[in-house]
């Protein structure tokens, strides 16, 4: 190739490079060939719980099915390479040929003796295989205690896996030691360094006063935080009142990144973790607590550096214009949902909602403008449930329910939509380099899959590839208070993309906007706290030189980074409620309760409980009344016989047969009254009953 000797470092480091990304592949005797020609392909394996692989390439759509026995020695999350051997039932499949490169995830498992051999049997069923433990790596962990363990050897797929335990947890029972396995087991940090803890200290310690002196003083201004009745940390207040045009909104923000010095220890530390965790008793912070809960933290009745976004609307809700301001605040009440909901709902006002009763109806008003207008733009609004879980101070669960989506969220939420929209337009007009938040368009393949299987359901959803965001809201409200509502939510929210950061701003078309970013959140985002100093250095139109030239390598890093550790929050998040849920129901086998069915597969149908949140099987082999067989195309269970029938949002009667909580499992049998009737009219849905309305972050 010609490559000269000076060249030849950088070149050799450049085919490396290739190599790691998959582009190309190390061949023998020292060749090296383009992956797509040797139908080879480089990606991240995902293997389910029932130990089937696929394989994840990064750009493509569709997943590439490992035939069975075809992992070799990959485990879920390690980087493969596979060779492509062609289709099965439509899909592409192959083997895998090696694994380039294992996940530094830790494995979080329970100790098993066998005979004189340990064990450690990982709590993540994609880890198919138990860990093989020497002696002298045992940290002299006991039989039934909970540790973490790194992978050290795996080269023969007939044996199981080396490793050695880094940590003792605890016994499973032990209180706390739930959560704390699964923030090991998804990585998230532990605790601060001592130099992020020092200079977090160092900036609440700060004088202020010459910051607060130069800025825009709105400390007289009716100023308040809604948020739950628990929380600590208060990193978004509102203001609104009439104008002679309509109405004047202020979204006040924490300004954290005046405490958080760029390129500090501090600074690292909160990019490191990406955002807040918040595991069922358990947070796991982006900052000290100094800061967050502190000094950042709008409480009321102090004065707070503040980013404001001061909007004007006209009276049907259109936007007039807005300024983004660097401001001194005070808020004048610290509110809960629940006790704005019942001033709301005429209740007894209590005497901080009283004092501030004017600004609420305005912003009522306004809110439920801003949300019709949002409505006919095609603004997806998923209602699916999400559970609440009340704990004691051991971290037991004392109750399971659903959380209620109250119109006091839909109002802050659509002030914080109506504030994020403002700045990503505000940076899009100065046509520099921005972080985005952004949703593409649903891929086509999915499209057609969802629209088939809305089509089995009785419901007509055409697509093609000009499909705007409006035509799902439609569908959303035609099959509203239908008993399978629940589940067509989620099919539709799974026919998405997900969304994630970016500097390019292809827009948001759940939101249905044309541009749009996250301003709103930075104590618990860093992507939010990135675009706080890019705004501040926006105030002239473009950037100062020397920051210009990093800046879009900046947000690169920071736009993958965090969209990862946002997933990775995410899966904690649902496992924590899932694991609570199962001890929950673990104390509960045997005892019988309502629910409805949620979901149906080949071997038994999902039933979510009513007013508990948590879900669980029947499988066909349990119910003896009959022989049962699974109707695909009407996602519906089918009695041979009898012609009894299980479909989506059916009620059903149900008995915890048992828990598996190693599992995350909860077994379900029919209560002898919970057999639906034979020969029930199909044409006449039953509504589901819920209490819970899910709030979608954006």
């Amino acid at each position: 190739m010609k490559v000269g000797q000076e060249e030849y470092p950088a070149f050799r480091r450049m085919v490396n490079r290739l190599i790691t990304d998959g582009s190309l592949v190390r061949l023998k005797r020292g060749r090296i060939g383009q992956a797509e020609r040797l139908d080879m392909a480089v990606g991240t394996m995902s293997i389910n719980r029932s130990g089937r692989g696929f394989l994840e390439v990064e750009g493509v759509e569709q997943d590439i099915v490992i035939r069975e026995g075809g992992l070799l020695t990959a485990l879920d999350g390690d980087r493969v390479m596979v060779k492509l051997l062609g289709e099965r039932s439509g899909r592409p499949s192959g083997v895998v040929m090696k694994v380039l490169e294992r996940s530094d995830r830790n494995i979080v498992g329970v100790v098993r003796k066998k005979e004189e051999s340990l064990f450690v049997h990982p709590d993540n069923p994609r880890i198919h295989r138990d860990i093989s433990i020497a002696r002298h790596d045992s940290l002299h962990a006991q039989e039934g205690e909970k540790v973490v363990v790194k992978l050290t050897a795996w080269d023969d797929p007939r044996s199981n896996p080396y490793g050695r335990i880094t940590e003792r947890i605890g016994k499973p029972t032990t209180p706390g030691v739930d959560m704390l396995a699964i923030a090991k087991s998804h990585n998230l940090p532990e605790g601060f360094s001592e130099e992020a803890i020092n200079q977090a200290e160092k900036a609440a310690a700060m004088n202020t006063a010459k910051e607060m002196a130069r800025r825009t003083d709105l400390t007289r201004e009716c100023i308040y935080t809604i948020d739950p009745f628990d929380a600590k940390d208060h990193d978004d207040a509102i203001s609104v009142s009439r104008t002679p045009q309509g109405y004047r909104l202020g979204v006040h923000i924490a300004d954290v990144s005046f405490y958080v010095s760029e390129g500090s220890a501090l600074d690292a530390a909160a990019f490191e973790r990406g955002n807040s965790v918040y595991l069922p008793g358990m947070v796991i912070p982006m900052l000290p607590e100094v800061l967050s809960n502190d000094v950042c933290s709008l409480r009321p009745n102090r004065r707070r550096l503040a980013h404001s976004v001061i909007m004007d609307f006209d009276r049907h809700g259109k936007v007039l214009g807005w300024r983004i301001l660097d401001t001194v605040i005070r808020s004048q009440a610290k509110l809960s949902y629940e006790e704005v909901q019942d001033f709301f709902n005429g209740r007894t006002a209590t005497p901080a909602v009283r004092r501030i009763a004017d600004s609420l109806l305005l912003a009522r008003e306004l809110a439920a403008l801003l949300t019709g207008r949002r409505a006919q733009e095609g603004s997806l609004d998923f209602d699916l449930p999400e559970a609440k879980i009340i704990l004691n101070k051991r971290g037991e669960v004392l109750e399971l329910g659903d959380k209620v989506r109250l119109e006091s969220h839909r109002l802050i939420e659509e002030f914080m939509l109506a504030a994020n929209r403002a700045v990503a337009f505000e940076a899009l007009s100065t046509a520099q380099p921005f972080l985005y938040r952004v949703h593409e368009k649903p891929a086509m393949a999915k499209l057609t899959a969802f629209s088939e299987m809305m089509g089995r359901l009785g419901h007509a959803f055409p697509v093609s590839e000009r499909i705007k965001p409006i035509q799902f809201a439609r569908f959303l409200r035609q099959v509203k208070g239908r008993p399978e509502e629940d589940f067509i939510n989620e099919l539709m929210l799974r026919s998405m993309q997900k969304a994630l950061y970016q500097g390019e701003n292809i827009g948001h078309f759940g939101l249905a906007f044309a541009h749009y970013t996250q301003f709103t959140s930075p104590i618990r985002r860093y992507p939010d706290l990135l675009v706080h100093r890019l705004v501040r250095r926006l105030k002239g139109g473009k950037y100062p030189a020397a920051f210009a030239r990093r800046v879009a390598g900046l947000i690169e890093r920071v736009s993958k980074h965090c969209s990862e550790t946002e997933r990775t929050a995410e899966a904690a998040e649902r496992e924590g409620v899932r694991t609570k849920q199962v001890a929950f129901m673990a104390r509960h086998v045997g005892d019988e309760f309502e629910g409805v069915v949620s979901g149906t597969v080949a071997y038994g149908f999902f039933v979510r409980l009513t007013n508990l949140g948590a879900e669980g099987m029947v499988r066909l082999s349990s119910i003896d009344d009959d022989y049962y067989h699974y109707d695909e195309k009407q996602y519906r269970i089918i009695g041979r016989h009898t012609g009894r029938i299980f479909r989506l949002g059916d009620p059903v009667r149900v008995i915890v047969d048992s828990v598996k909580t190693e599992l995350n499992e909860i077994n379900l049998t029919l209560a002898a009254t919970g057999k639906q009737p034979k020969g029930v009219d199909e044409e006449k849905p039953r509504r589901q009953s819920r209490s819970c309305r899910r709030r979608r972050r954006h």
